[in-house]
């Protein structure tokens, strides 16, 4: 096992998100306080004692996570489901989302097996599997095609030692889908194979673009394929649920096996999760306040990618997108010149320029989602509204008077 290599995506976060005026980079819905968490749920006498009990005892608490938490988490992903409800023993609470998905991979993945993994997606989903002694070959999407990957290419990357197929859906940077029909060939051929599926889930279930009657819409990947299916799929309170905060993800599978082995790694990585943090986590994502909260959440979305989408129409000499349906990520390719001549800018040198001279943050794709993404942008439209407004008119401003200076990409 050697020492992955550096997260970029991250890197770049710590660096420049605490000193960003407008931060339209950020991935998480605008996060809330408790005060704003008690105001939308239904109980409205509710105060933060029902939430937090100050006379427990702050042990470590149920090893694999609050019952109650585990018992919302089953009733969410059990409400339309191809197979039996999901039950608690089939799910393991984590300290994030990327806790549980390098616990996932750390259990799953070893020297010499061949793993293939959606892209561009979060570095951690490709490069943990690499550093584990894995080879790791990328499920490519690309502008032109919606960033809809090919099934065909999927079939072709697969081989003898295939151990593990890794999908982000919606994904990141894109805030594309992979929709139900690929979910479902996915699954078969994985089943065909005796391959293991991933699925990183982190932002559903926020879909903005796309609806449950959609003959496209993606339901888990839990609900994919029956109980029989070899799925494991992550998620958090982080992205959609405006709790990035409280770090409390969560592993869940129907197969007993698999969540018997992320549950043998975890004792050498987290006991627990805080007691304090699973309470809130439980009051989120209980009958009386998840409604509301995603309610707001994809109002939200909606009408931030609203205004972000007048912005691109209005810069579209300048720029070019493939609107998102889902998530909080939009993947924009800024450029100069016409036709054949048309070339990338260099996104490295125009997100610091930008910040240095506005205050306005983005992140540049060929940093956080590797080199042949140079002259992308990933914006993160669903922070609060005010913010967003006020940022997209400083870099309006930016374009209008400082653009024609950034450097192209050679």
């Amino acid at each position: 096992m050697a020492p992955p290599r550096p997260f970029t995506v991250e890197q770049w976060m710590d660096k420049y998100e605490l000193t960003a005026k407008y931060n339209l980079a950020e991935t998480c819905c605008a996060s809330i306080s408790i005060d704003e968490l008690l105001a939308l749920s239904e109980k409205k006498d509710a105060k933060i004692s029902d939430i937090l009990c100050s006379s427990t005892v702050q042990n470590y608490g149920e090893i694999r996570g609050n019952t109650q938490l585990r018992e919302n988490l089953s009733r969410l992903y059990s409400a339309k489901v191809a197979g039996a409800a999901l039950s608690v023993d089939q799910i393991l609470i984590t300290p994030g989302a990327i806790a549980a998905n390098h616990l996932v991979l750390y259990s799953l993945v070893h020297p010499g097996d061949h793993v293939i993994c959606h892209y561009p997606t979060y570095q951690q989903l490709y490069t943990i599997p690499e550093s584990l002694g894995a080879e790791v070959s990328l499920w490519k999407c690309r502008a032109e095609e919606g960033w809809l990957p090919k099934l065909e290419e999927l079939e072709g990357l697969v081989r003898e030692n295939t151990k593990l197929i890794i999908i982000n859906n919606p994904q990141n940077p894109t805030g594309a889908i992979l929709p139900k029909s690929h979910l479902d060939a996915i699954v078969r051929l994985a089943r065909a194979r005796n391959i293991t599926i991933l699925s990183d889930e982190v932002y559903r279930p926020l879909f903005h673009g796309v609806g449950p009657m959609d003959p496209d819409f993606p339901p888990s990947m839990l609900s994919v394929g029956g109980d029989d299916a070899n799925v494991i799929v992550t998620g958090s309170l982080s992205k959609a649920y405006s709790l990035a905060g409280l770090r409390v993800g969560w592993i869940a599978s129907r197969s007993a096996e698999l969540i018997e082995r992320c549950a043998s790694t975890r004792d050498y990585t987290t006991i627990s999760v805080s007691l304090l943090d699973q309470a809130v986590a439980t009051f989120a994502l209980g009958p009386d306040t998840i409604h509301a909260l995603l309610g707001r959440n994809v109002a939200l979305a909606r009408a931030n990618l609203e205004m972000l989408e007048r912005w691109v129409m209005k810069h579209d000499e300048f720029c070019e997108w493939v609107k998102p349906v889902a998530g909080t990520t939009a993947f924009v390719r800024f450029f100069r010149g016409e036709g054949e001549s048309r070339k990338a800018v260099d996104a490295r040198v125009f997100c610091e320029r930008l910040q240095e001279r506005t205050g306005v943050m983005l992140l540049p794709g060929d940093v956080g989602f590797g080199e042949e993404f140079r002259g992308y942008v990933r914006f993160g439209y669903v922070n609060r509204t005010e913010i967003i407004r006020e940022g997209l008119e400083e870099l309006r401003k930016f374009m209008r008077e400082e653009f024609n200076d950034i450097p192209l990409c050679e």
